[in-house]
């Protein structure tokens, strides 16, 4: 099965095996039944409720079964209703949650790669290592299995904390990719003549990155923080 490594370093390094293409396929059926017993439904609805105009109708036959991948995937971290059954998800090649524009990106080229092209994003996905359809390629994404993680390292320090009922504070540090985390990381142990200044920038742009307000009485105790919260979803994950 193919891997693709995604967390390393001194924090948590594991393999995270890659969604295999009948997996894919198996999700990918899923939701077609999901969206055409919504289309069923909503057909009935429609003639039951014996609605007239045509833009009614369009807007709740049509558009939620067009926007049905990209809407599950921003708001459901990278999954579908045939993703989750299949444990599988989307994420960016570093691990970390897919922007909206990769996941845009990703639903658009489904028009080249779904049947209306003769499945050409399977063909692309067998022949390439981690099984990437021309979407993946071009957004900078993969479909990893949530399930079977090989743990290859763990800090015995990380672990030690995490151990003694760590309850983390910020749990959008787990949208982070690892090179964030170094950044912060680098940040915190280089010492330089005006580190003060760097690290409340820093901590400034992390705090509107994850979208929170820190609690911690300076910014290197917040930033440490972070990257606690980040190893803690980490290791839950295993």
């Amino acid at each position: 099965m193919a891997e693709t490594g995604i967390l390393t370093a001194q924090y948590v390094r594991i393999e995270q095996p890659v969604a295999s293409i009948g997996d894919r396929m198996l999700a990918q059926m899923v939701d077609w039944l999901v969206l055409l017993a919504y289309t069923v439904f909503m057909w009935r609805f429609i003639t039951l409720a014996r609605l007239d105009s045509l833009w009614p109708s369009l807007i709740l036959l049509v558009f939620p079964p067009l926007f049905y991948t990209l809407l599950m995937e921003l708001l459901n971290r990278g999954q579908t209703i045939g993703k989750m059954l299949l444990r599988i998800r989307v994420v960016s090649l570093d691990g970390s949650q897919p922007t909206m524009g990769a996941l845009l990106l990703r639903w658009l080229l489904w028009i080249v790669d779904g049947p209306a092209l003769s499945f050409l994003g399977v063909l692309v996905a067998i022949f390439t290592p981690r099984t990437q359809r021309l979407g993946d390629l071009a957004a900078g994404t993969v479909v990893i299995k949530l399930q079977d993680y090989r743990r290859l390292q763990v800090s015995l320090d990380d672990y030690d904390y995490l151990s003694q009922g760590y309850t983390p504070r910020y749990p959008s540090a787990a949208d982070l990719s690892l090179e964030q985390i170094e950044v912060i990381r680098r940040t915190l142990t280089t010492p330089t003549a005006d580190q003060p200044q760097r690290l409340q920038a820093l901590a400034d742009k992390v705090s509107r990155r994850l979208a929170v307000a820190p609690q911690e009485p300076s910014p290197a105790q917040f930033l440490e923080r972070v990257i606690r919260d980040y190893q803690y979803y980490a290791l839950e994950e295993l």
